[in-house]
């Protein structure tokens, strides 16, 4: 069937500048001295003109001459990479480059130099922003690639001989620069490269358009105007706690981009840290805590959770990942004046979320339920033979609507294969109920989450095959039972050694590549289901790898493990 968004149409989306769409928004009529960024950790806090007027200088600081006191961005043909953890400049930079109109890339903080290699050649970044803490493997990264030394800038901070953001925005100031306005955009103008793994293979950059992120805000507008008001927010006023990582499409959205369009403030931290967010809840009075799967299990199950007032919290919400009920169940239950753990679903490639769960006035959100499709947003349901699937029966998503992004950067065969006449191959399989409800089955996707974490196989097996010494000889990596969660996979790799790796001997071999991961890859890519040596990886005629047939096998063995009788000491 095809499914149509039971919410009222979407306006017609304008073709403008994601800045003026954002700064023209009635919420940023609210006092200018409104406290809107707070940085908890080193005590800066900005108020709403504050913010706005640093934009504006900052703007204005990339793109004048370098004779004039600026950065000298070029009007074409930059790609701007920011490399940071959280921070108050991060959210300057990235409403700046809206404004001017340079798209700018999102370069995973926790990336190894072995993972920068990949994501500096996909960019093609032209500049580059990094927090002094990750300035030695993003210099290691950036010379590699040829990118020259003074396009190389500290986002937040200082690091002697050279050039901070703010120390373009104090010149700027100094010299009294004329404020240079924002720039108009085509329907097409990119807006910004966010990485993902798509439905396989190594991270892609996907290209959101500024339209894009106009059409997602619109439809959160539209759902929004639903909502029945709720007097408790006279009591507990909107105040969100921003630990979500800006380089994710979740967190640049719900803490750098819509928080500045509704002008609610926004307590800022580096990253998740649970003793931090357990003390912050109370002495800010948090009222919205956006947060992941992951995450919350370690809430749940953190020792100080029950002495921690947490009655401002009137508004919970989870993303990244598919989260069980149970857990949401045991979440809920922590909190005496949140209705409901809202859920939704999306993905990069849609900019930011494709289904919410509806307000009261559409029945309220239903028990392992997605949501409704957001507002202009059409699916399907499709079946592994082409066809499409009938109500309530499993099949690949597919999507289409004014937030389906652009396509790959620079990858044009993987653009084919996940973006369709107009739709959008999800990869992930799910059914889709009479009324409209949508329910998450499985990943379909070789792509695993782990952590709330996009996860590779394909860039995994390109690691271990990467190895210095020749000691296997094919690989293969699949998800497999041992995550937080009872959904959640880890990776497993199954390894064929060489006659040197026979020589070495399996137990030698394995512990070699793990250290080998470990060194190489981010934490949440380690392989934590284990390494395992076989004959041959199976594959079929036309040399597909059978990865369910690995999988089959292991889960099998664990279960007979697990039900054979444990000897008694």
């Amino acid at each position: 069937m095809h499914y149509k968004s039971p919410y009222p149409p979407l306006p017609p989306v304008p073709d403008c500048n994601v800045h003026d769409f954002l700064f023209s928004s009635p919420a940023l009529t609210d006092p200018e001295d409104k406290l809107i960024l707070i940085d908890p950790l080193n005590g800066k806090n900005w108020h709403k003109n504050e913010f706005k007027e640093r934009v504006f200088d900052c703007a204005t600081a990339l793109v004048t001459a370098e004779s004039e006191g600026g950065l000298g961005f070029s009007p074409e043909g930059e790609m701007v990479g920011i490399m940071s953890t959280n921070c108050l400049e991060y959210i300057t930079l990235v409403h700046s480059l809206f404004r001017v109109a340079i798209p700018f890339s999102l370069i995973p903080s926790g990336a190894t130099a072995f993972e920068l290699d990949h994501l500096f050649r996909t960019s093609e970044a032209t500049r580059l922003f990094v927090h002094p803490s990750l300035l030695p493997q993003a210099l290691e990264a950036a010379q590699k690639l040829g990118l020259p030394d003074d396009r190389i800038y500290v986002l937040e901070g200082r690091v002697k001989g050279r050039v901070t953001l703010a120390d373009a925005i104090r010149e700027a100031r100094k010299r009294n620069v004329p404020r240079v306005p924002s720039k108009p955009v085509k329907r097409d103008t990119l807006g910004y490269l966010v990485f993902s793994s798509g439905t396989s293979g190594l991270p892609k950059a996907v290209m959101v358009s500024q339209r894009n992120v106009i059409a997602s805000l619109m439809q959160a507008a539209v759902v929004g105007t639903l909502d029945t008001p709720r007097p408790i927010l006279e009591t507990y006023p909107l105040i969100s706690l921003g630990f979500l990582p800006i380089y994710h499409s979740y967190g640049l959205h719900f803490v750098a981009i819509r928080s500045i369009w509704l002008t609610i403030p926004v307590v800022l931290i580096p990253k998740w840290n649970v003793d931090l967010v357990l003390d912050l809840i109370p002495k800010y009075r948090i009222s919205i805590l956006t947060m992941t799967p992951p995450a919350i299990l370690q809430f749940v199950n953190h020792k100080r959770v029950k002495e921690v007032d947490l009655s401002s919290l009137v508004s919970t919400g989870s993303g990244a990942a598919h989260l069980p009920q149970k857990l949401a169940k045991t979440f809920k239950s922590l909190f005496k004046n949140v209705e409901v753990v809202a859920e939704g679903y999306g993905m990069s490639e849609c900019t930011i979320s494709a289904t919410r769960a509806p307000p009261a006035s559409y029945g309220g959100p239903k028990p392992g339920s997605v949501g409704l499709l957001l507002p202009g947003v059409e699916a399907r349901v499709v079946r592994d033979d082409g066809t499409l699937a009938g109500p309530n029966e499993p099949g690949e998503l597919w999507l289409k609507g004014e937030n389906v992004a652009l396509g790959y950067w620079r990858n044009e065969k993987a653009s084919k294969e996940t973006f369709v006449d107009g739709w959008l191959r999800t990869g992930d399989r799910f059914r889709i109920e009479a009324d409209g409800h949508l329910y998450f089955v499985e990943r379909s996707k070789d792509v695993l989450k782990v952590s709330g974490a996009q996860v590779s196989p394909t860039e995994i097996e390109n690691a271990l095959l990467a190895y210095p010494e020749r000691l296997i000889a094919d690989v293969t990596v699949a998800g497999v039972s041992g995550g937080r969660t009872k959904d959640e996979k880890v990776p497993r790799a199954w390894v064929v050694l060489t006659e040197e790796g026979r020589k070495k001997g399996e137990r030698a071999v394995v512990e070699a590549l793990h250290a080998w991961v470990q060194k190489n890859l981010s934490k949440f890519k380690w392989l934590r289901g284990g390494i395992e040596v076989v004959d041959e990886i199976p594959k079929n005629p036309t040399g597909k790898v059978l990865r369910r047939v690995l999988q089959d096998r292991y889960e099998q063995q664990l279960q007979a493990q697990q039900k054979a009788p444990q000897a008694k000491l």
